[in-house]
C-alpha cells in the first residue's frame, strides 16, 4: 500500500499545475521551432512566447511586455539584476539588504562586500519587521542599489517594499530599488506599475510552473547591461534560445495564480491557520515565529521548544509529511536559519523550528492528518530532551 504524503513545503518547491503541465506538451514535440526562425513553423512559436510575455506582464502589473525578461530561476533573476545594476553605476560603492534575505541575495551581496563595496545590512525585529528609518538613515550619495524580499521565504512575513521604495526615491530618485518577490508571487496581489520598484524577481517553480524559469521585471529606463552576451535573445539581455516550453509553462501558471488569488488568501489561509492553531492548542511546547498579522497566506513557521527540528522532520517524513526546517537551499546546513537568528529567537526554540507552507493543492484532510499524527511525534521527542525540567515549567503553563 502506498504512504499517504502530505506535501507541506510548497515554499521550496510546489507540484506542477496539470493545467500548466498540458499547455507545455505541444511545444516539446509538436511545436518545436526556434522562435527566432524566419519561417512560420517558428513564427508560431515566437507567438506563442510573445502570448506567454504578456501573461507575465499582467500577473505582475507591468505597463509593457517588453520589461518582462525570461530567466532560468529566481537566483538567476536576483544575480540579473544586482549585477546588472552595480556593472551600470561602477562609481557608487554603497549597496543596502536585509539580514534576512534568500541565500540568492544575501551571499551576493557578501561577495561584493568582499570586492569592496560597503554594504548595510538592515535589522529585523522580534516579529521579523524591518525599520524603516533605519533605512532612511543608511543611505549616503555612495548608494547605488537597495535589495529586499517581498515575502520572507522561512517565516512569510511581508515586508514594506513599496513604502520602502518610495522612501529611497525620495531621497536619491537614482538609487535603484530591487525586490525578491519569489516567496509573495500568487500569494498576494503584485502591480509593480504603481510602485517605485525597478527591478521584480520571480520563481515559476514557486507558483506551480516547472523548476528552471523564472521572470525579472525591469522597469522601462532602467539601464542593465547584458547579463549572457550573444545573441538578441531578450532584448539582447540574455542570449541563448529560449526555453520555449518552460517559458509558456510559466505564462501559464501566472494566469492561473492570478486567477487564484482569492482562493489563496482565503480557503489557503483557513487551512493554515488551522493547521497553526490546532498545533498551538494541542502542543504545549509550540510557539509561532515572526508576525502572525502581517505575512503571506500559506506559510507558518513553528518553533518546538527543546527539540531538534532535524528529529521533528525525519519522524513526519517517516510518516509522509513533507515540511522544512527553512529555506531549501540552506536545509543541508546544521547551522541554525539565519533569518530566525536575525529576529532573536531564543535557542530553545531556535534548532527546532519548522516552517509549513500550503499552496492551492493543499486539502483538509491533509491538515486533519498533520493534526492528528505531529502532537505525538512532538511528545515522543519531548521525553527524550535533555530539558525535562524546561518543558514540565511549559506544560503547567499550557494547561
Amino acid at each position: 500500500m502506498t504512504q499517504k504524503v502530505v506535501y507541506l513545503d510548497n515554499n521550496a518547491t510546489t507540484m506542477v499545475d496539470p493545467k500548466v503541465f498540458e499547455a507545455m506538451k505541444p511545444y516539446f514535440c509538436e511545436l518545436y521551432g526556434n522562435p527566432s526562425s524566419m519561417h512560420a513553423f517558428g513564427g508560431q512559436v515566437a507567438k506563442a512566447v510573445a502570448d506567454a510575455r504578456e501573461q507575465v506582464k499582467n500577473f505582475l502589473g507591468a505597463k509593457d511586455a517588453k520589461e518582462i525578461i525570461f530567466t532560468a530561476s529566481g537566483s538567476e533573476g536576483d544575480n540579473m539584476a544586482i549585477r546588472g545594476i552595480l556593472e551600470a553605476n561602477k562609481n557608487k560603492k554603497h549597496i543596502i539588504t536585509t539580514r534576512i534575505e534568500h541565500p540568492a541575495v544575501l551571499n551576493l551581496y557578501k561577495y561584493f562586500e568582499k570586492q569592496g563595496y560597503d554594504v548595510t545590512y538592515l535589522n529585523v525585529d522580534a516579529k521579523g519587521n524591518i525599520d524603516l528609518n533605519e533605512l532612511k538613515n543608511a543611505i549616503t550619495s555612495e548608494t547605488a542599489l537597495v535589495s529586499m524580499m517581498y515575502a520572507n521565504n522561512e517565516t512569510g512575513v511581508i515586508l514594506p517594499v513599496e513604502k520602502a521604495a518610495k522612501l529611497v526615491k525620495q531621497i536619491n530618485p537614482k538609487i535603484k530599488i530591487h525586490v525578491d518577490a519569489v516567496q509573495a508571487a500568487g500569494k498576494i496581489p503584485i502591480d509593480v506599475k504603481n510602485t517605485d520598484i525597478d527591478l521584480l524577481t520571480i520563481a515559476g517553480h514557486k507558483i506551480h510552473a516547472p523548476k528552471g524559469i523564472g521572470a525579472l521585471y525591469v522597469k522601462t529606463g532602467t539601464l542593465l547591461p547584458a547579463f549572457v552576451i550573444g545573441g538578441h535573445q531578450e532584448r539582447g539581455k540574455r542570449a541563448g534560445t529560449e526555453n520555449v516550453p518552460y517559458i509558456i509553462g510559466l505564462g501559464k501558471a501566472c494566469e492561473l495564480a492570478q486567477e487564484s488569488l482569492k482562493y489563496e488568501m482565503t480557503e489557503v489561509k483557513r487551512l493554515r491557520d488551522k493547521l497553526e492553531q490546532g498545533i498551538l492548542k494541542k502542543v504545549y511546547n509550540a510557539k509561532v515565529n515572526g508576525a502572525t498579522e502581517n505575512r503571506v497566506p500559506n506559510t507558518t513557521n513553528i518553533g518546538f521548544q527543546y527539540i531538534e527540528g532535524e528529529l521533528i522532520l525525519l519522524h513526519l517524513s517517516d510518516l509522509g509529511i513533507c515540511a522544512s526546517s527553512g529555506s531549501a537551499c540552506t536545509s543541508g546546513s546544521l547551522e541554525p536559519s539565519h533569518v530566525l537568528k536575525s529576529m532573536g529567537v531564543p535557542f530553545e526554540s531556535l534548532h527546532g523550528s519548522i516552517r509549513f507552507s500550503l499552496s492551492r493543492f493543499t486539502t483538509e484532510d491533509d491538515i486533519d492528518y498533520v493534526l492528528k499524527v505531529l502532537p505525538d511525534v512532538i511528545f515522543k521527542l519531548n521525553k527524550i530532551s535533555p530539558y525535562q525540567k524546561e518543558l514540565k515549567i511549559l506544560e503547567e503553563k499550557h494547561r
